[in-house]
């Protein structure tokens, strides 16, 4: 947030070293220059001045020589504005952390030495690319908050949209993904929309759940087998490996994969080349690899019940999803979505959620995530007396939990924006009603949709 006279847009440079902190200003002349040296000058810059992008060292004090530090004030960073374009710096021969940082929410990074050129164009990217956010998220609060597309997900939270632009940012790339996060979070939807964004979309996608598989069969399903393998193997039949060539294979719960198994999909990804059960001929196979578990597969490595080597063959790019919680507005958005969807399905006369059923929603913690959420909202949608879904028909109740806002202008208008929504929300749209939901005159209401460019 600049000074009223200043429209530059707000280039923080955290860097310990001050000389090279003062050259990184002098490069600069189409930006409003804020510098840190710790992690606690980073913060306090970015409460004080919301910069849209943010480059950072990962080598700072206490730990100048280590990471631990960048990547803790990366973290930080995100958390207090998720759309933030951090370019973080990596030294040579430092790719790994660099690969770490993207997949920590990182949006790109140069390398050491600096080339203020190369560097000066990462920069200008990074503030166009946030600049046409910006108007998307604008376009999508007018609209009615909807953002969906990517896979066939629907959201509005900027927690989503982060991780979002994440997976579109590796898609291009051809490395594995590992998808980590509760049952019901969408790990199949963002794959599947991975697989549309990238080069190979044009190959097949191929799913499969290996919790859902016998142990005895898993390895037949994945690589096939050959005529007479077995009895009962009355045909040679490709397995999804084979089946998903030129396109991405989807292992859902790869946490449930024996250990036996581990080590011939290990080969494959080491050597891209299979043998089905039975053959002796290797057949070489140019399959992406995207997985996902619920389960803590780290402390499945420590444990043992996880090959190690497999783990960072499979985790070239780890992205964590939120739980439905963790996504504020989203419930609300997903569960009249799924009304308008059940409703028709099912020819009933539903056509929308009540004031309380709204709110009762906004307050449950959703442990069962999306999947529960649609369950729940099926259910009602079959038991509702009237048009409208109630919270006795969700059978619902809870607490809200209050999100950390980055600044106190931010936190107004985040408390703002949340009431007229609610309000708009309960009143149906009515301006005379939410006006008097919310104790305002309706001039004043107009106003307030028209500073957050909200439609009523």
């Amino acid at each position: 947030m600049s000074g009223a006279g200043d429209a530059r847009p707000v280039l923080l440079i955290v860097e310990d070293d001050l000389a090279l902190q003062r050259q990184l200003r002098w490069a600069y002349e189409g930006y409003e220059i804020v510098g840190a040296a710790t992690r606690g000058e980073a913060i306090e810059a970015l409460r004080a001045h919301e910069p849209a992008v943010v480059t950072l060292d990962l080598g700072l004090p206490p730990d100048p020589d280590g990471t631990s530090e960048g990547f803790a004030t990366l973290a930080e960073i995100l958390a207090l504005k998720p759309d933030t374009k951090v370019i973080v710096a990596s030294g040579h021969g430092a790719r790994e952390s660099a690969l770490n940082a993207i997949a920590a929410g990182a949006w790109d990074f140069y390398a050491k030495p600096i080339d203020i050129d190369a560097l000066g164009l990462i920069v200008a990217r990074a503030f166009h690319v946030h600049a046409l956010e910006a108007e998307n998220r604008r376009l999508a609060a007018r609209d009615g908050g909807t953002r969906d597309g990517f896979g066939g997900l629907l959201y509005a939270s900027d927690e989503m949209a982060k991780v979002v632009r994440t997976v579109e940012r590796v898609a291009p790339a051809d490395v594995s993904v590992m998808l980590l996060g509760a049952s019901g979070t969408g790990k199949e939807l963002l794959a599947r929309g991975l697989h549309d964004a990238s080069p190979r979309r044009h190959g097949a996608f191929v799913a499969i759940n290996c919790a859902a598989i016998p142990e005895t069969l898993l390895e037949s399903e994945l690589f096939g087998h050959e005529k007479g393998a077995f009895t009962g193997a009355v045909k040679t039949t490709p397995g999804k490996i084979e089946q998903a060539a030129g396109g991405t294979l989807f292992l859902d719960e790869i946490g449930d994969v024996p250990l036996p198994l581990q080590v011939k999909l290990l080969r494959f990804l080491q050597e891209r080349v299979i043998e089905r059960i039975g053959g002796r001929k290797a057949i070489p196979v140019d399959t992406r690899i995207v997985c996902a578990t619920h389960q803590n597969v780290e402390a499945m490595v420590a444990d043992g019940r996880f090959r190690e080597d497999l783990y960072y063959r499979l985790a070239e790019i780890v992205v964590r999803i939120p739980g439905l919680a963790e996504r504020p507005g989203d419930a609300g958005l997903l569960a009249r979505a799924f009304v308008r969807r059940h409703a028709a399905a099912m020819k009933l006369g539903v056509t929308g959620l009540a004031p309380d059923a709204l709110a009762a929603i906004d307050a449950w913690g959703w442990p069962g995530n999306v999947r529960e959420l649609e369950n729940r909202i099926k259910r009602a949608v079959i038991m509702a007396d009237g048009k409208l879904v109630t919270a006795a028909d969700l059978d619902l109740g809870g607490d809200p939990a209050d999100a950390l806002a980055l600044n106190l202008r931010a936190a107004r208008e985040v408390a703002d924006r949340k009431a007229i929504r609610q309000a708009l929300a309960r009143a149906d749209g009515n301006i005379s009603g939410a006006s008097r939901l919310l104790g305002v005159s309706r001039p004043t209401l107009y106003d307030l949709l028209k500073s957050y460019d909200l439609h009523g």
